[in-house]
């Protein structure tokens, strides 16, 4: 099987966390791209930097590689492979998908070395 296209996003993105019973701001129900995660213990958002949140913590600095899709969910071991190559790269990584991909977020400062990894895994990487 061909190895998959990703691209980077332009913004940085901050990850908070909320109180579990928190509302959702609505300058994130505004923003262009977001993700949100609920558990009986917290509420965490992912946003855009430029976004304010008045959140318990926050984990600044994070940039965004889209796997190209659409994605079927039948489709296995794909994030599985593209995190392996991370790990091997000593690249920590944040994903968080939708219906149809996914998308790993890396440390701002870690970008280029996971650029350089997932290209030498055969990997294509492009600019948004």
């Amino acid at each position: 099987m061909a190895k998959q296209t990703l691209a980077v996003l332009n913004q940085e993105f901050t990850i908070h966390s909320l109180e579990p019973d928190s509302g959702i701001p609505a300058s994130v129900l505004s923003s262009p791209l977001f993700f949100l995660g609920k558990t009986q213990e917290e509420l965490s958002i992912v946003v855009p930097a430029s976004i304010e949140v008045d959140s318990i913590d926050k984990d600044e600095h994070w940039r965004a590689l889209e796997l190209i899709g659409p994605l079927h969910l039948s489709m296995v071991g794909i994030m599985a492979q593209i995190g392996a190559v991370l790990a091997a790269a000593k690249v920590a990584i944040f994903v968080v998908s939708t219906f149809e991909t996914d998308f790993f977020l890396v440390k701002s400062n870690k970008l280029k070395d996971a650029i350089k990894a997932l290209e030498s895994a055969g990997y294509t990487i492009r600019a948004n």
